[in-house]
């Protein structure tokens, strides 16, 4: 069977990966409002994002520290804690979420046409200010949970 046409003709079901990073620091974790994107615009959420072509978990997490907030993270500081398997419209997702005790830098806005404000909220109040699916999973990661599924059926 030839797979490169099997993939390319849309046949097989596609999954996107995101990373999540929770950043913490005192019992806080540091959450971004999300500004003139077009999705879910004035709700805050985490650091994140979308897992390019030939890279890594790890290493899309430290791309996106850098660039969205400003911190510079080693890969080895990264704990995986949480993995949620996400169905939102007509797209599907594994988003991993790790998170990060120890960073260089102190975080800033990265992306000021993405992100107009950054803030420490104590882990307990993270569910009624976070998008909410990224409460969910910082539920579940407080629970210990290390898998959940959000809008998938089956």
């Amino acid at each position: 069977m030839d797979y490169n046409w099997y993939i390319m003709s849309g046949a097989r079901h596609q999954l996107m990966a995101a990373v999540w990073l929770i950043l913490e620091k005192d019992g806080k974790i540091l959450l971004m409002r999300r500004y003139n994107t077009g999705y879910r615009d004035g709700e805050y959420t985490l650091p994140a994002g979308h897992v390019e072509p030939d890279e890594t978990f790890l290493t899309t997490c430290v791309r996106e520290a850098k660039e969205e907030i400003c911190v510079d993270i080693d890969r080895q500081d990264l704990k995986l804690v949480h993995v949620m398997q996400r169905s939102e419209g007509d797209r599907n997702y594994m988003d991993y979420y790790f998170v990060a005790k120890k960073w260089q830098g102190e975080p800033a806005i990265g992306e000021p046409e993405k992100c107009d404000d950054l803030k420490w909220v104590n882990r307990e109040g993270v569910k009624g200010q976070a998008i909410y699916f990224v409460g969910k999973a910082l539920q579940y990661v407080a629970e210990g949970e290390l898998f959940s599924h959000e809008g998938v059926e089956r």
